[in-house]
């Protein structure tokens, strides 16, 4: 280690390089690539969301703005929440942020800090404990189970895992990577656990939209919470209306705290671009038909390639409930981040390795199935014969 690493601050120099960044660099090169590897869709964002920013764009619209974001997206935000909750809780409790990603930091950086201690079900998205452990608290995994008929949560297990130390409950759901989805008791006795212990409740519901069974949503902690209640809500564009690339997210909390919310996005991006926030509202606002193709593309997607992976007698995997990735595992091979690499060496199929979501996630890939149809055969075959051979 140079003297230059060590002097940095331990929790910076500790932070983990991305175990899925790393096979994208080990196999991004391959002529035929077929990348499924990341968590975003092949569609671009759609020409009247780009649309919208064009215009602001040419009315000028390049200087400082409102720090908790510009007024007619933050009803716009209430208005998609009347709609989907039947809750009006009003424009004042959404806090435009620069993606989901910063939406999450500011929740964690609101509630933990140096010793204290969020619990969270694993396998789950790397950022969230990468972001906990930067900030100085520790990110305290508890196990999902896997069966064939899906991943489930042990609501008593996650409970026992809270301490003294415990600041908040991290819950994805519908979760990336495992799909898993958490039904109304599940969250109503998380959210008596958090009441009874005066915990915070951090509730990632960014693939919310992207439920199975017919529902037009995943159950959500707004069917049975209260305004006013210890949870923190974040969420992105980028899923739903293909911005991945924009950086735009919300920030949902009681208005109670809002002063202390704009302050940590003052001190940290003083703001989201006023033309990139008028394309969030116009997906707000006009975006409900391409939300729902690309549902549909998904649920398609997620038929191709379970159908095919279905045919190998080695492949194990549940039928996600929710989200747009399958995490599957391949009988006899343990090691994620070799087979990773190895699959797209001699398949050309890029597959993000399990490990990288946590040691609960040994032993599985995760395949994002937001592709087109073409795409997602053309893949699945490769996927079959190899595992066949």
């Amino acid at each position: 280690m140079t003297d230059l690493i060590a002097s940095l601050r331990d929790e910076a120099r500790m932070a983990p390089e991305s175990g899925i960044v790393e096979v994208v660099s080990f196999g991004r090169e391959r002529a035929d690539l077929i990348p499924l590897w990341v968590g975003e869709g092949d569609l671009p964002t759609p020409e009247f969301i780009a649309r919208a920013a064009s215009a602001s764009l040419a009315r000028g619209e390049t200087f400082y703005t409102h720090q908790r974001g510009i007024p007619v997206l933050r009803q716009a935000l209430a208005d998609y929440h009347l709609h989907q909750f039947g809750k009006d809780w009003g424009a004042e409790r959404y806090f435009v942020t620069g993606s989901g990603m910063q939406a999450i930091q500011i929740a964690v950086r609101l509630v933990a800090g140096n010793g204290d201690e969020v619990v969270y079900p694993s396998p789950a998205w790397p950022n969230l404990p990468a972001a906990l452990e930067i900030a100085g608290a520790r990110a305290i995994p508890v196990p999902l189970t896997f069966a064939d008929d899906g991943w489930t949560l042990d609501a008593d297990r996650l409970i026992a895992a809270v301490t003294p130390r415990t600041r908040a409950i991290y819950l994805n759901s519908p979760s990336n990577p495992t799909g898993w989805t958490a039904d109304r008791d599940t969250l109503q006795a998380l959210l008596g656990e958090a009441r009874r212990r005066g915990l915070w409740i951090i509730a990632d519901e960014v693939y919310s939209r992207f439920v199975r069974g017919g529902l037009e949503r995943a159950p959500s902690f707004i069917d049975i919470a209260e305004p006013d209640e210890r949870i923190l809500y974040v969420n992105t564009f980028s899923k739903n209306w293909a911005m991945t690339g924009w950086r735009v997210g919300w920030l949902s909390a009681p208005p109670e705290i809002g002063q202390v919310v704009e302050n940590l996005i003052q001190y940290s991006t003083s703001g989201v671009a006023e033309f990139m926030q008028h394309a969030a509202h116009a997906a707000l606002t006009d975006g409900e038909a391409f939300l729902a193709e690309q549902v549909r593309r998904a649920d398609l997607g997620l038929e191709i390639v379970t159908t095919a992976l279905g045919t190998t007698a080695r492949a194990r995997f549940a039928v996600p409930r929710g989200a747009f990735y399958l995490f599957f595992g391949i009988e006899g091979e343990a090691d994620s981040r070799a087979l990773a690499k190895r699959i797209v060496s001699e398949t050309g199929v890029g597959l993000a390795p399990g490990i990288a979501f946590g040691a609960e996630g040994e032993g599985f890939l995760r395949l994002c199935f937001a592709r087109s149809p073409t795409d997602l055969h053309a893949a699945a075959a490769r996927l079959r014969d190899w595992i066949a051979r």
